[in-house]
């Protein structure tokens, strides 16, 4: 037998589901206006300006619209903001992306181009159409960017500079950047080489970056050329065998990323270089008998020009007996010299 339970008179009625509150008109007309900003962009406000404001040369008795300035009063701004709008308008209705001020009237509404599209037309800084403005939207376009993203960047040096500290990207694109501005504008060139030498890391990454630079040179010479300077300063061409590891050893280098340290790479080629050189040298007796000769010459005119130098028109001032004596011991230096060198013209000389 089945059992029926009654419902107790205590049991809880069922909740029922609360009723949407009622949409706000308000709130709906903000909705539609953002979907409208979303798709469209400055265009909306592009089409109220265009549709309200008379164009130059058109009376106040021609047509209902009213001026800049008395639009600018209505909607609470300046009449340059309205008519960075109006000139927006003006130069896509030239390019024939919209329609033209004539052809619209107060409230009418026209398909609009995507918002995207609307940067390319509207400037919203003053100093778009300064000197400056101009040739930042020049640079840009030449570029191929749109004017208002390099506006933004020069009318805001502080993002810019955060940017740089944050970013090793856009740290590179800066330095490239001004690498370019630095080739052309001599000032900054000097302004530049002013902030290096007095901060002291980047005077010791100079100098270091500098004597990369040279070594590579020392190598790149020998390969290029196929001529070697001897550690006396003569110039004579290099054994293939040496011309052949310089060519090596510069291909290695030219093979190196722009990132990568050139320094330790510069050092080993410049260091083989150096010492095949001076082997090259030693293994030619006819061109390591020029080698000294040419070394001794140099000291030589080195030591002259020195002397030259000294001066005794006041010696009575700063005599000392040292100086005598030195002097002396000279020139038993230089005798000893000459007889040396007499004695082997003698050994040289015919019969």
């Amino acid at each position: 037998m089945t059992l029926a339970i009654a419902p107790s008179e205590t049991s809880p009625e069922p909740t029922p589901e609360p009723s949407p509150a009622p949409l706000s008109d308000l709130v709906a007309r903000d909705a539609r206006e953002f979907g409208v900003y979303a798709r469209t962009g400055g265009w909306a406000f592009g089409l109220m300006v265009a549709r309200s404001v008379r164009p130059g040369g058109q009376g106040a008795d021609e047509t209902p619209k009213v001026s800049a300035k008395e639009f600018a009063e209505l909607a609470g701004c300046s009449a340059d903001r309205v008519m960075r709008y109006y000139k927006a308008w003006d130069r896509a209705a030239d390019d024939g992306i919209v329609p033209q001020f004539e052809a619209l009237a107060p409230g009418q509404e026209v398909e609009l181009p995507d918002a995207d599209v609307w940067l390319s037309y509207y400037v919203s800084r003053n100093s778009a159409t300064s000197e400056r403005g101009t040739a930042i939207a020049e640079a840009a376009e030449a570029e191929g960017i749109r004017p208002t993203k390099a506006l933004e960047v020069a009318e805001n040096p502080t993002a810019l500079r955060a940017a740089i500290l944050a970013d090793p990207s856009t740290a590179r694109a800066a330095r490239q950047a001004l690498l370019d501005r630095v080739r052309e504008d001599p000032e900054l060139q000097s302004e530049l080489a002013r902030d290096v030498v007095r901060t002291d890391d980047l005077k010791k990454a100079v100098a270091t970056e500098s004597r990369a630079a040279d070594r590579i040179g020392y190598v790149r010479q020998i390969a290029e050329s196929g001529q070697i300077k001897t550690p006396a300063g003569q110039t004579v061409d290099a054994p293939a065998d040496l011309r052949q590891e310089a060519e090596r050893h510069l291909s290695l280098l030219d093979e190196l990323e722009e990132d990568e340290d050139t320094g330790e790479w510069a050092t080993e080629a410049y260091d083989t270089m150096k010492t095949l050189v001076v082997e090259a040298v030693e293994a030619d007796p006819e061109l390591r008998v020029q080698e000294r000769r040419t070394k001794f010459y140099s000291s030589l005119q080195k030591a002259t020009r020195v002397f030259e130098e000294l001066t005794f028109d006041d010696a009575q001032d700063f005599y000392e007996d040292d100086m005598v004596q030195q002097l002396e011991e000279l020139q038993q230096a230089i005798g000893a010299c000459i007889t040396a060198l007499r004695g082997a013209h003698g050994n040289h000389s015919p019969e």
